[in-house]
């Protein structure tokens, strides 16, 4: 053990990220089979319940069981334990245990939450873990009694809306899109606020940690407008998470005009097409079945899903700043500039060559999990494509296939959500991290390209 343990310790961070990710499937593992986690003469498969469990920890929320039919309250409480760790990552928890126990924060513990929140620097980190988990629970604290407070009009006792208010509030700030209803948000089709606070609980956990932290100091420091800096990071992740949001509902609202929203009012179509435009992004929330979509919808949700949260938040996917970059690439290249520019600043070349890396490797790995369950499965390829898009966005979005998936399709998921949880440079450098340096260069020679 002792050798383990100092295998461990000695690895490259992002492969000892990935081992505690690893670690933190096998302890929810232990917990969720634990008797007293589900309800009286449930049974299940352990890779149903592997299957559940790294659902949980990627937060995604795609399941093979019901929730509500399968876990008692004691299983409920491990269930939500599991989607908070997942949400806020494994290095914010660690570093709040870290504090109160008065360890030093040394450089190898900085270098794994450096790895674990997407960040490029060493500074501030540790501060950085404070006012994450701090925000996060702050917003679930106000989430809980918002929508538990409301939720008593729909549930007989106040324990009982509560306890729903607790989850949803958790499974919406962390984009985990379980639920305790058994009908995810479809019983509040028709209550927008219950939609509204959803949306704005997805949205705070899906833009992005360090966004959330800039506005809090903006907040702060409003009256002192020369401490006010906002980053490029949050400038453009914020435009473009906006951006997505309301060109896919202005998108669905077309798509589907003459089909679902046919006989539908027209803020009945708005909140629909809100809702389902912000959850496809990593919430996995929904307010209606979205099997009842028409193709060309369901197409671009899948793109939605693909393109996934902001870096260094909840979600999953390739997340907004790599696509907005490849975008700003392309129209820079078109226009015949070496440099991409943005918001009076001028990109690192790193970064975009990290977010066509990270772009390309996402397309065939989801390109591959789709032939391999074509091939596997029974379904359309329609709803193969949204299953796989929904597991590496780590969405949790479903057409209603998850509990009949083989255990071929259910493995490939499952390595689909945990890759779409710990990101793809991680999984790039689980192969090898070592900035190598050749101290010899070929002749250069040019290529045939387009």
């Amino acid at each position: 053990m002792s050798n383990l343990f100092k295998k461990i310790i000695n690895l490259h961070p992002a492969k000892m990220i990935v081992t505690f990710y690893i670690i933190a499937v096998f302890v929810s593992v232990c917990l969720l089979s634990l008797p007293i986690a589900l309800k009286p003469g449930v049974s299940w498969s352990f890779l149903d319940l592997l299957f559940t469990v790294v659902s949980a920890v990627s937060v995604t929320g795609l399941s093979v069981v019901s929730t509500v039919d399968t876990f008692s309250t004691t299983g409920t409480i491990f269930l939500l334990f599991i989607l908070q760790f997942g949400g806020i990552g494994i290095m914010t928890l660690g570093t709040f245990i870290w504090v109160i126990i008065g360890k030093r924060i040394g450089l190898r513990e900085r270098q794994l939450i450096m790895v674990d929140q997407n960040q490029s620097q060493l500074s501030g980190l540790v501060k950085l873990m404070r006012q994450i988990l701090l925000i996060i629970l702050l917003i679930e604290l106000i989430g809980t009694i918002i929508l538990g407070t409301h939720f008593l009009d729909y549930f007989p006792t106040w324990q009982e809306a509560f306890k729903q208010g607790l989850f949803a509030s958790v499974s919406a700030t962390t984009n985990a899109g379980f639920d305790i209803t058994g009908n995810s948000l479809i019983p509040f089709a028709n209550d927008y606020f219950v939609q509204f606070i959803n949306i704005t609980l997805l949205t705070l956990g899906a833009i992005g940690f360090p966004v959330l932290i800039e506005i809090k100091e903006f907040i702060l420091n409003r009256n002192n407008k020369n401490s006010i800096h906002f980053s490029l990071y949050t400038k453009l992740t914020t435009f473009t998470f906006f951006s997505l949001m309301i060109i896919g509902a202005v998108v669905i609202v077309l798509f589907e005009a003459n089909h679902f929203f046919k006989n539908k009012s027209w803020h009945e179509s708005l909140f629909y097409a809100l809702f389902q435009s912000s959850s496809a992004r990593n919430g996995g929330l929904a307010t209606m079945d979205v099997s009842h979509f028409s193709d060309p919808t369901l197409l671009f949700l899948c793109l939605l899903m693909f393109i996934g949260a902001s870096p260094s938040s909840v979600g999953g996917g390739i997340r907004t700043t790599t696509f907005a970059v490849n975008l700003l690439f392309i129209y820079s290249f078109a226009r015949g500039y070496k440099n991409v520019k943005v918001f009076r600043r001028e990109l690192h070349e790193d970064d975009i060559r990290k977010s066509f890396v990270v772009s390309i490797l996402a397309i065939f790995i989801c390109f591959t999990a789709t032939i391999i369950l074509s091939a596997t499965e029974h379904f359309t390829l329609m709803e193969i494509m949204f299953e796989v898009s929904s597991a590496f966005g780590t969405t949790g979005l479903s057409m209603g296939i998850t509990p009949e998936l083989s255990s071929i399709g259910k493995v490939v998921i499952i390595s689909l959500m945990f890759i779409g949880r710990i990101g793809i440079l991680s999984f790039i450098f689980l192969i090898n991290r070592r900035n190598q340096q050749a101290n010899y260069h070929y002749p250069k020679e040019r290529v045939i390209i387009g």
